[in-house]
């Protein structure tokens, strides 16, 4: 980005968003959480795919919670959370042990008819395991393997997690 501007030239949504993937390739979260901060400050929106790649940076560094922030900063900017957004805040709490937010992440991603995938599952089966969960990630799995999920989703009670 120095060298953009030692161009005249001016950084944007999609040279912003590639500084932060490199950061998050080089396991730099705390670097694409300041570039992140730098499109606010000179006032360049952000969109899913910069949101995204910062949640997978932070998701990388273990930090959960700046993951959930960025999905509720997304929420509040009317920005759409996908399925890459979705499951690397699943994962992120599944590291983190926080299986009932994993749950929740889903639940909503089930709401906003968000299309789940593999990563999506593999980090809610994951998230039950590390909660000493077997059970219910058998059923989960048993379910995704089904394609009965929604069901099962629907079925578990808050507090079960």
């Amino acid at each position: 980005l120095g060298v953009m501007e030692q161009e005249e030239l001016e950084p944007n949504a999609i040279t912003f968003s590639a500084a932060i993937s490199a950061c998050e390739k080089c396991d730099e979260w705390e670097s694409a959480l300041h570039l992140f901060g730098m499109m606010a400050q000179r006032r360049i929106e952000c969109n899913t795919i910069t949101c995204s790649a910062v949640a997978s940076a932070c998701q990388k560094g273990n930090q959960w919670e700046k993951v959930l922030q960025i999905l509720s900063l997304m929420t509040c900017s009317n920005l759409e959370a996908n399925t890459i957004t979705f499951s690397t805040a699943i994962s992120a709490c599944e590291k983190a042990s926080q299986l009932e937010k994993a749950f929740e992440l889903f639940r909503g991603m089930v709401r906003d008819t968000v299309e789940s995938n593999t990563i999506t599952f593999s980090g809610l089966v994951s998230a039950c395991e590390r909660a000493g969960e077997q059970e219910k990630a058998l059923q989960l799995f048993s379910a995704m393997a089904s394609e009965n999920w929604k069901n099962l989703i629907a079925s578990l009670p808050r507090s079960a997690l």
